[in-house]
């Protein structure tokens, strides 16, 4: 991070507001001056409050005016993930000039967003203001962390995007109220002498992997600064916005953690735009087991009492007990003065294009994330997450990329480096139906796995796989009950081949078509079809029927053709030498020579709209495969109405 000199800033353009206090200021510093008397002559093991630091001009100001409500006019301003990313990806960090106190000077958060830097108070205070604006229940934090939050050091963590969804609780056990025979008698003493033995072991081997990691990641064990290290974050309260639970939010990253997170190691004070409470509880256990019940004046020390609840610090003499009355009445009947802070203003090209570095890049274990602004990249791109097989990020195992307002829909691509397959991943609209699609190469026949938006389709196909020698197809939600098609292919014809005929002008052989069938309920399953076979080359069509729930084997059908006789398309030849049956039906008339007919002779029509239906699969997926290279070749971005900023370009260029 390159060092910004904060002192050669412009402040002649500052209001007034910024430059002097008003009366009522005044009077709000001294009264925060008498109790920071109080409270450090009565705590003087702690540590010095943060209260009224000076701003940008020299003025000092008290800490909750500093906060500036406000909602920004932009929908995920809205939401407290939305005002997060836009502080984490807007500024640029500043570590603490020292590490173990808070700054001297803590500017307006006006002044923050128009040079785009600062540090952990810079951020927590303009978070603040945003969550507070729409609506939350939160308070800028002063306490402490570990290096790693402090110093925004990701690289031993594991990134978001590649956290598992927590996995579903376990069903309950079938058989756990069945009765248990007991079992051979163990002694018990012997069992505790085996079990003392495992712990033992488990710990000196817990130990001798602590020092290889240690030895491998070549890094002390703990810090030398541990429990010191100054920082600020944000406290969002359960209760309004409907929050259901009391969380933290780390403004340099702008991920949520529970009040339980062992990276948070102590609070000192907190505050917001009407008050400021100073912590009473022990921190020696981190955060976890604090409460945050503002209302306990055990546990938080209010500095305005609110409701005409006096100050409770304790006082030694009862000259002491008068001043606090006295300084009780003038509490009850003080109201905190409006935020010094000028309106906060985020213009909509700012909004859209918040990195001031062109992008942002952030390193995890094992991992790196990039972001760009919207439009900033001709393809759309605006994230990419690279993994990684070792943690100098050296040897590249899968990249993702996300993208912004193509008109192809194309908003996912995921590439595997060990297989270099290709999965393009669309929203839907796209005029092929595409879902996704997976291949290495944009050539035909070469591997290519497309999934289509199934509803929107009157086949019910959701997805296709083809390759040189077979294609499967598989549907849902069809009248016929068929979910799977596949098919086999033979060699084209070489003679075509070598003469350079395309393609689409020498298709590949049918060589067999398989289709397979759900279980349809309004019928016997002895004249329900589960598989059906065409063995287009050797003109054999086997037919397997459902079971019913008492049944073992299939019945089955299969009519193959007579030796020696010629095959013609117009012609259906059938005896009892050319037909197969296994028959344990309930029914007759699959012993009735005339319904067999009958059947081969659907079965034989149905053969040549398959092939009719193969053949047009083909012909899709060729369109596919040149509509998709196109795509890719001339990559046109939309431009959204609200966009005013992309449009305000367009009329420029």
């Amino acid at each position: 991070i390159s060092d910004f000199d904060w002192s050669s800033i412009d402040t002649s353009h500052l209001p007034p507001s910024y430059k002097t206090n008003s009366q009522q200021e005044k009077e709000l510093l001294q009264l925060a001056d008498h109790f920071f008397q109080q409270y450090t002559h009565l705590c003087p093991d702690r540590k010095p409050l943060f209260i009224y630091p000076v701003n940008e001009c020299g003025v000092q100001k008290f800490v909750s005016t500093t906060v500036r409500p406000t909602l920004l006019p932009f929908p995920d301003m809205y939401y407290w993930s939305g005002c997060a990313s836009f502080v984490c990806d807007y500024l640029i960090m500043e570590p603490l000039k020292c590490p173990i106190t808070p700054p001297s000077s803590r500017y307006s958060p006006t002044t923050i967003l128009k040079y785009q830097r600062g540090n952990c108070f810079d951020f927590s205070v303009l978070l603040c203001s945003l969550l507070i604006g729409a609506g939350y229940d939160a308070y800028c934090v002063h306490g402490y962390a570990t290096l790693e939050m402090c110093a925004l050091d990701q690289t031993q963590e594991l990134c978001p995007l590649l956290r598992k969804p927590p996995e579903a609780p376990e069903e309950e056990d079938p058989n756990k109220y069945r009765i248990k025979y007991p079992v051979e008698p163990q002694s018990k003493f012997e069992l505790q002498q085996k079990a003392r033995k495992e712990e033992e072991t488990e710990s000196a081997q817990e130990e001798e992997r602590e020092e290889e990691v240690v030895m491998e990641v070549g890094k002390p064990k703990r810090d030398p600064l541990h429990g010191l290290r100054v920082h600020a974050w944000v406290l969002v309260l359960s209760g309004k916005r409907k929050v259901p639970e009391t969380f933290f939010i780390n403004p340099f990253t702008g991920y949520h953690h529970s009040t339980m997170d062992e990276c948070f190691l102590g609070i000192e004070s907190i505050w917001n735009h009407r008050n400021y409470w100073v912590n009473m509880q022990d921190c020696r256990k981190g955060c976890k087991d604090l409460s945050f019940d503002l209302s306990d004046s055990i546990c938080w020390e209010i500095m305005f009492s609110e409701r005409n609840e006096p100050s409770q610090l304790p006082t030694e003499s009862h000259k002491n007990d008068t001043d606090d009355m006295e300084n009780e009445e003038i509490h009850m009947s003080f109201e905190m003065p409006l935020s010094w802070v000028a309106r906060i203003r985020v213009s909509c090209r700012e909004y859209e294009n918040p990195f001031s570095q062109g992008k942002k890049v952030i390193l995890y274990d094992k991992a790196k994330l990039e972001k760009w602004a919207a439009y900033a990249n001709g393809d759309g791109l605006v994230e990419r997450l690279t993994v990684y097989a070792d943690s100098d990020r050296t040897e590249e195992l899968e990249v993702k990329e996300w993208f912004k307002h193509r008109e192809d829909l194309l908003y996912m691509r995921e590439v595997n480096k060990q297989t270099q397959l290709i999965t393009d991943h669309f929203r839907p609209g796209h005029s092929l139906l595409l879902k996704a699609h997976s291949y290495t190469s944009l050539e035909p026949e070469s591997g290519h796995t497309v999934e289509f938006y199934h509803t929107a389709r009157v086949d019910g196909l959701w997805k296709r796989f083809e390759n040189a020698t077979e294609m499967t197809e598989y549907f849902l939600g069809r009248k016929d009950f068929l979910h799977m098609r596949h098919i086999e292919f033979g060699e084209r014809d070489e003679k075509k081949e070598k003469a350079g005929i395309a393609a689409d002008a020498n298709p590949r052989t049918i060589v067999q078509i398989k289709e397979y069938f759900h279980r349809n309920p309004e019928k016997p399953a002895d004249e329900d079809i589960e598989e059906r076979i065409f063995m287009v080359i050797d003109d054999v069509i086997q037919l397997t029927y459902h079971l019913e729930l008492h049944d073992t084997i299939a019945s089955k059908v299969v009519f193959c053709r007579v030796i020696g006789r010629e095959k013609r398309e117009d012609e259906i030849f059938l005896s009892r030498e050319n037909t197969v049956k296994y028959q344990p039906w309930s029914s007759e008339k699959h012993k009735n020579m005339l319904h067999l007919y009958n059947l081969l002779w659907e079965l034989r029509e149905e053969q040549k709209e398959l092939k009719h239906h193969v053949r047009d699969s083909e012909a899709e997926m060729l369109n596919i495969l040149m509509v998709r290279e196109d795509e890719e070749a001339n990559i046109k971005l939309s431009v959204s109405m609200y966009s005013t900023a992309k449009r305000g370009q367009q009329h420029e260029d």
